[in-house]
């Protein structure tokens, strides 16, 4: 491998890889994926990112809340998330994956139950200077007004339109470009579009495999050769320059 690469978003602690969790990060390893960052959703999946992350040097955790499970989750239950993220921060690389998921919620009060919880975590990133991570799906361009104000924050699997991409990399912040690039038209226009010094890559696996079956890290090797063809330049440079941007996105 003549090069090396970040997995910036991925979620190891996910079920589909108790079968072969440790095989699956010695794979990627061993592909020349460098580091790993795995994002947590719900209480539990924080807890286990946090394990990860402290079991391999090379993985490290953010702390999440999934916009999905907002609708249906009580006070009690957003708050025990909240206040894990805050007890956890010093052992957490950022906040997020949180955000807001207008394409599964479709009814106002769950749209206003997500605006309202997704505040709630802006709150803790910006207090404690930790970078946001975005899941915007459908509701990027108000995700964005939302966090503009943070100093660091980055759109994860980025699909919405180029002119709210614009006005994101206008912000100065970070899009994450999925392995969907592999073969999303949609997505392989952001990635021909988007600035190099703006860019992530990752798999968000076990979801968008560009292969068959699940995904998993060491696949995000696969979309690298795809955006250096989209834009035209070496291999090398997309790996180098992604690599960088995710050390400077959060503070690696």
């Amino acid at each position: 491998m003549e090069y090396e690469v970040i997995d910036s978003h991925c979620h190891l602690d996910f079920s589909k890889f108790n079968k072969d969790r440790h095989e699956t990060i010695e794979r990627a390893r061993n592909s020349g994926v460098v580091t790993m960052i795995n994002s947590g959703i719900d209480y539990r999946s924080n807890a286990d990112s946090l394990e990860l992350a402290r079991k391999y040097e090379f993985i490290h955790a953010t702390l999440g809340l999934s916009p999905q499970m907002v609708p249906d989750a009580n006070d009690e239950k957003i708050k025990q998330i909240l206040s894990q993220m805050e007890r956890n921060i010093d052992k957490a690389i950022g906040i997020g994956e949180a955000g807001l998921d207008f394409y599964y919620c479709t009814k106002d009060a769950g749209r206003e139950r997500q605006k309202e919880v997704f505040r709630q975590v802006i709150e803790i990133a910006d207090r404690y200077n930790k970078t946001l991570v975005i899941h915007g799906r459908d509701g990027e361009e108000l995700a964005l007004e939302m966090s503009r104000d943070l100093d660091m924050v980055v759109f994860h699997c980025y699909g919405g339109s180029l002119e709210t991409m614009q006005n994101i990399l206008d912000a100065g912040h970070y899009i994450s470009v999925p392995t969907l690039v592999c073969f999303s038209e949609q997505h392989k226009r952001i990635a021909q579009n988007l600035p190099l010094e703006n860019m992530l890559i990752e798999t968000d696996s076990p979801f968008l495999s560009p292969r068959k079956g699940r995904n998993e890290p060491a696949f995000v090797l696969d979309s690298v050769p795809v955006i250096a063809g989209l834009k035209e330049i070496e291999e090398k440079e997309i790996a180098m320059a992604t690599m960088k941007n995710t050390r400077r996105a959060f503070h690696l």
